[in-house]
């Protein structure tokens, strides 16, 4: 953390009855305040009020557990399965670099997707193409993928190409829902989400 970085850093006391104090509003706050804090990329840091140690960690773990438990899941269950395997592990020490690098990637790649879909927004049939154009590389990548594992069987299903499929117009209607949820995300994106 560079001086300036420090300088910024806004100092939450947590108190032995569980009660945080924003020193910078000089209020009790609680972790939805501290959860808009992190959305709007402003840095805090948590000490006990009375050894001065260190709670950033377990309280920003709060903040998740919190979140995932009112049903916005964004941790996929293999993923923490996977996560609690390497504590205790000779690897321990790399994930944190590792996961802070792919979630940095991942920040910049949605930042280059909002940026897309935002200039795509000034015209409702320029942000449906640009999902369709996005559905169409994702679906070919995959038929390619599944002609690779499955020589002599085409199409998504695994179908011979000589054979109706039920399952593809299945798919169809799937990726029409999906379409559709996309396309309300986007209309609540441009809202003022």
């Amino acid at each position: 953390m560079t001086q300036s970085d420090a300088a910024d850093t806004i100092i939450i006391k947590k108190y032995a009855n569980r009660r945080l104090y924003d020193t910078s509003a000089s209020r009790y706050v609680t972790l939805d305040h501290l959860r808009d804090l992190v959305k709007q990329g402003r840095n805090f840091k948590v000490q006990d009020a009375k050894s001065g140690e260190d709670l950033t960690r377990g309280v920003l773990a709060q903040i998740i557990f919190e979140e995932e438990s009112k049903g916005e899941t964004l941790l996929p269950v293999e993923f923490l399965r996977q996560l609690i395997s390497f504590y205790g592990d000779s690897m321990q020490t790399m994930v944190p670099g590792y996961l802070r690098l792919s979630m940095d990637n991942f920040a910049s790649q949605q930042a280059e997707l909002r940026e897309k879909m935002t200039s795509a927004l000034g015209s409702p049939a320029a942000s449906m193409a640009l999902i369709e154009e996005q559905t169409r590389r994702n679906m070919a990548m995959f038929q390619q993928a599944m002609k690779m594992f499955t020589p002599g069987l085409t199409g998504a299903a695994g179908v011979r190409g000589d054979q109706p499929s039920d399952l593809s117009r299945n798919d169809v209607e799937a990726m029409r829902a999906e379409l559709e949820a996309m396309r309300k995300r986007l209309d609540r994106l441009a809202g003022g989400e």
